[in-house]
């Protein structure tokens, strides 16, 4: 007969801290991209030209589009958010909400705008391109 686990009191409020914790760091990681919308938009917007991960006609259309991606962060609920990151969410160990969440929307959505020209480098290299930006701005 197949036994049945049921963690102790002790083991349960272990995991509902680590839980609670992940989903403080969350809210924590959007709520201050809302407080950092511009600057960070425009910082992802032209690294990203920099090292030439995306070929484009203007810079300031692609910081807009990141810009209202930033904000449409901010007002989604979470299963909107986790629908958007699931196809990249292994990038790495623990990867950044708001890091994650750009770089789906670059990858599946601003690849079709059209001052997009060409999208270059794997999902992973525009992730680190990006999350170095939002390291930057916020308190990771």
């Amino acid at each position: 007969m197949a036994r049945v686990f049921r963690p102790s009191n002790r083991e349960a409020k272990i995991l509902s801290r680590i839980e609670s914790s992940k989903e403080r760091a969350r809210r924590l990681a959007i709520e201050q991209a809302r407080n950092v919308m511009e600057p960070l938009s425009n910082a992802i917007a032209m690294k990203l030209i920099e090292e030439s991960l995306i070929e484009t006609t203007s810079k300031q259309d692609i910081q807009d589009q990141i810009a209202r991606s930033l904000q449409k962060l901010t007002r989604a609920d979470d299963f909107e958010i986790d629908y958007q990151v699931a196809p990249i969410r292994d990038l790495g160990v623990r990867p950044n909400i708001v890091s994650l969440y750009l770089t789906a929307f670059v990858v599946e959505q601003l690849i079709n705008h059209r001052s997009v020209e060409e999208l270059y480098g794997s999902d992973a290299e525009i992730y680190h391109c990006i999350h170095r930006q939002v390291a930057k701005f916020l308190l990771l």
